[in-house]
């Protein structure tokens, strides 16, 4: 593949935005390996719980896969950590920016704002309110999202656990990542 040569975008022109283009086609397409393989990462550290993220992580997905959850569901319990590697103490929103333009809006925020709802079961621990969530009741994925925290990510520190491995969800991911990704706009953000 031929590469452009321009120093600055206002030299460009639109053989050189045609050849970028088929390049980030190509790119865009191992999306999901690349998604693993940052998930893979997670089992490098446990940062003090009894598992290692990608343990928690796949018990989060197994729990949901073996409830019925959806395909979408399933997958957003499997990545909803998966900015730990990067910023642990703002990874939803992380997680939720790459899943968003492939999941519907009560999953993207769902995602997104799991943090503050599992801290209903650990915040007053560490000097926190453990109802921060309650500024949230009334959005229309707020028992979604309490619900996934209770049912399968709070309770997905278990060694010992009969988890699934990756290579199960993995088919999953692929076909998650394989949609035609939804555009972004402000107003879907702001959701």
């Amino acid at each position: 593949m031929s590469e452009t040569s321009f120093k600055r975008y206002d030299q460009s022109d639109g053989g050189d935005w045609s050849i970028i283009q088929r390049a980030a086609t190509q790119y865009e397409s191992g999306l999901s390996h690349r998604v693993l393989k940052s998930l893979r990462v997670l089992s490098e550290e446990s940062q003090g719980h009894p598992v290692d993220r990608l343990e928690h992580s796949l018990q989060t997905a197994t729990r949901a896969f073996r409830s019925h959850a959806s395909e979408e569901m399933t997958v957003c319990a499997l990545l909803h950590d998966i900015g730990d590697d990067l910023s642990p103490c703002n990874h939803g929103p992380l997680a939720a920016a790459i899943l968003r333009p492939y999941v519907n809006d009560d999953l993207a925020w769902l995602v997104e704002h799991h943090e503050i709802f599992q801290g209903y079961f650990f915040f007053h621990h560490i000097g926190r309110d453990r109802n921060e969530r309650e500024k949230f009741r009334g959005h229309p994925a707020f028992e979604l999202t309490a619900d996934f925290c209770e049912k399968w990510d709070q309770t997905s520190f278990e060694r010992g656990y009969d988890t699934m491995p990756l290579e199960a969800f993995e088919p999953m991911v692929h076909r998650l990542f394989a949609r035609e990704p939804v555009i972004q706009t402000a107003a879907r953000v702001a959701k």
